[in-house]
């Protein structure tokens, strides 16, 4: 006998709350994007939208809402950097989350491509350039080939349902 589903009705008020909820049972690694802004600042943010795409080319995509304060910056840069947080780094994830801080500060960061800070730890880098952005919504889906990575190999950070989470 097959499994009942479970179904909820909602009022239309929270049936964004109740989908965000929902979408929040799939597990995602925690990511922070980095990249140059329209004055030279150095701009990042933490992402769990990254995603693969394609092997070859080698694409991944990420995306950004409308709305994020780095917006602008994010949509006109030309490379950007994703930092697969490892398990140990939900501070890091926590102090890129934080909007109007120096997000960069007591951080030592090297320089990647095109000026790009990539942060001095991470379980994975992917250095990108842009290749296509996608309308998405409220949001904006940005396409990325890579150019240059590192795997370090360490466990990812997870979160799942609101919260970080290891295996």
């Amino acid at each position: 006998m097959p499994s009942e589903k479970k179904q909820v009705n909602t009022p239309p008020n929270s049936q964004s709350v109740a989908l965000r909820n929902a979408l929040g049972s799939f597990a995602t690694g925690v990511t922070v994007v980095t990249a140059v802004g329209e004055n030279g600042q150095n701009i990042g943010m933490t992402v769990n939208s990254f995603n693969s795409v394609s092997l070859n080319p080698a694409l991944v995509l990420w995306s950004i809402d409308k709305k994020s304060n780095c917006f602008s910056d994010f949509i006109k840069a030309k490379s950007y950097a994703i930092h697969v947080l490892s398990h140990e780094q939900q501070a890091i994830s926590d102090q890129f989350a934080l909007s109007g801080e120096d997000k960069f500060s007591n951080l030592q960061c090297t320089i990647g491509l095109n000026n790009v800070p990539i942060l001095p730890d991470f379980s994975a880098c992917f250095e990108c350039s842009v290749e296509h952005h996608y309308e998405g919504g409220d949001h904006i889906i940005l396409v990325g080939k890579v150019i240059k990575f590192e795997d370090r190999g360490s466990q990812p950070l997870v979160f799942c349902r609101g919260s970080y989470t290891s295996f």
